[in-house]
């Protein structure tokens, strides 16, 4: 797994991206109190349920590769020139 450029900041990117998606669906609503490794496991859940991510494979499935695979996503919804990008 070849970590990104500006991965961390692509993460907190996906969870807004993730928590707006999941807002407009009607299916979540994050409380203050939840931790960021509660709402990565709930978005990459939901975007594989959703079919808009291909699943990790069985023996994968962990918080650090469900990270790595929501800050691919997030490149991936972001514009070509967006700053996180470059």
């Amino acid at each position: 797994m070849k970590k990104l450029k500006n991965e961390a900041q692509l993460l907190k990117e996906s969870i807004r991206l993730g928590t707006e998606y999941g807002e407009k669906r009607g299916v979540v609503e994050f409380e203050a109190t939840d931790t960021q490794n509660e709402r990565i496991e709930y978005i990459y859940k939901l975007l594989v349920h959703d079919k808009v991510i291909v699943p990790l494979a069985l023996g994968q499935q962990s918080l650090p590769n469900m990270r790595h695979k929501l800050a691919l996503w997030a490149s991936r919804q972001l514009p070509a020139d967006h700053p996180l990008l470059k």
